[in-house]
């Protein structure tokens, strides 16, 4: 097992990350920024590093300061968490050039994946299905005018290199789309420095569903189930459930399937997810793309599974076999996750502060994975995720009703917080009755017509 890690990230992910090492013996090493010198998981850690600046591109972004800090304290790994670098190949690339050991996959299965076109290819190629679309970028309007013809309205128009639903918009018409694919297009400059247009067809009612899988050191790729994550904002995640009350059996097993076929199709090692799409008229399931790292809602997995995937994770990394073997554990329940944000529960918009009350709550089957506690300043230089809550019961309606619970004894005062919205939510009839789609959000915060 590897001896001593450094933690890449920062707020709940970190302190996650570095619960389990502790708990293997692992020494950690915190990095952090001068906005984060008081949070909880820079005290938790064996010792933590100061990186600067609160801005990530000088901090947690910044790879150069990374590979320092864990060459001063000299560890053996360094596991990246989600976000920031996790999904840099040139990162994963030069932790390994540089001597130590990448908790993730391999920098070629991250590039592969990394270009939504060339990992669309891929899967389309592995006989994975796919949702009709591009096969190369759009260069310009007139191609994207001509590609979208054949697919057909409406269509999304997504930045190839984007992900977290960042760089996505849905055009029902040509006028619509020379609208969106110069504003698509100009974000992905920004943002990611290559402005490449994919386009792909829009479902108008569809559900978002991912698998975990491991991909192991004997060639083996496994799958841990899959998580209904359709209760979105903006097209970002705000609650996720396993199992998924929309699939039967059968779909459920040819879902797990493609998933496993697609980390075939890129050698892949380590924990990683395969979002797809999911059209419930059609019963059919299409790749969206593959995120090369452990998830933001990975707790629903584990608890269901009973595994620890930051252990897995360390495992596989360090060349050894999965704590269960070769028998995949049978799952058990039902899990939901709740993203605790700092942001206002109506229009979802940012509200940091400091915060003057945190009082988590507890029980059986409740686990928070919080990443600031009492005294702490959420600040704006990061995402507004403050915690996740994660229930888990024998059945759904077992399971809402202890996540009801659950928000219910959660207290935080200061900053804004969305902890009003999950109480709405669990009213709702569409929401009660699983089947609903990732439009649900909308629908509810639809102005009633006159």
């Amino acid at each position: 097992m590897i001896e001593s890690l450094l933690v890449a990230n920062r707020g709940e992910i970190a302190r996650r990350v570095i619960r389990t090492a502790r708990r293997l013996g692992i020494r950690t090493v915190a990095v952090y920024s001068e906005a984060d010198a008081d949070l909880p998981f820079v005290r938790e850690a064996d010792d933590a590093t100061p990186i600067g600046s609160p801005n990530p591109v000088q901090s947690y972004r910044n790879p150069e300061v990374i590979l320092n800090a864990a060459k001063s304290a000299g560890v053996a790994a360094i596991h990246p968490g989600y976000g920031f670098l996790s999904e840099n190949a040139d990162f994963a690339r030069s932790v390994a050039e540089n001597g130590l050991i990448w908790v993730g996959p391999s920098a070629d299965a991250i590039a592969a994946m990394g270009d939504k076109i060339q990992a669309r290819n891929l899967m389309a190629d592995a006989g994975v299905p796919v949702a009709p679309g591009t096969r190369e970028p759009a260069p310009d309007l007139d191609a994207a005018l001509k590609a979208a013809e054949a697919v057909g309205y409406p269509i999304m128009v997504k930045a190839a290199a984007g992900g977290g639903g960042m760089g996505m918009a849905v055009a029902a018409d040509p006028e619509a789309l020379a609208v969106e694919y110069e504003k698509v297009r100009g974000f992905a400059e920004r943002m990611f420095g290559d402005g490449s247009v994919l386009l792909e067809r829009y479902f108008p009612r569809v559900r978002h569903i991912e698998v975990q899988i491991l991909g192991l050191n004997d060639g083996t790729v496994v799958a841990l189930g899959e998580r209904e994550c359709s209760v979105q904002r903006r097209n970002q995640k705000v609650l996720e459930e396993t199992p998924s009350p929309a699939l039967s059996a059968a779909q459920r097993a040819e879902i797990l399937a493609a998933a496993v076929n697609a980390g075939r199709a890129v050698g892949y090692r380590n924990a990683g997810t395969v979002e797809c799409l999911f059209d419930p008229e059609s019963g059919k399931a299409y790749f969206l793309e593959m995120n090369t790292r452990l998830q933001v809602e990975h707790p629903i997995t584990e608890a269901v599974f009973g595994v620890d995937l930051v252990e897995e994770q360390l495992r596989i990394a360090s060349g050894l076999a999965p704590t269960f073997g070769s028998a995949v554990p049978a799952p058990s329940g039902h899990a939901i996750e709740l993203r605790v944000n700092a942001e206002d529960p109506k229009r979802f918009l940012p509200g940091p502060g400091a915060i003057t009350a945190w009082v988590e709550p507890t029980g059986e089957g409740v686990r928070v994975d919080a990443g600031y506690g009492p005294g702490n300043v959420v600040t704006p230089h990061y995402d507004s995720l403050m915690a996740k809550l994660i229930v888990h019961a024998g059945s759904r309606d077992a399971a809402v009703e202890r996540a009801r619970q659950a928000v219910a004894g959660f207290e935080i005062a200061g900053p804004k917080c969305n902890l009003p919205f999950f109480t709405e939510l669990f009213d709702n009839a569409e929401f009660l009755s699983g089947d609903y789609d990732t439009g649900i959000v909308g629908r509810m915060r639809a102005k009633p017509k006159k």
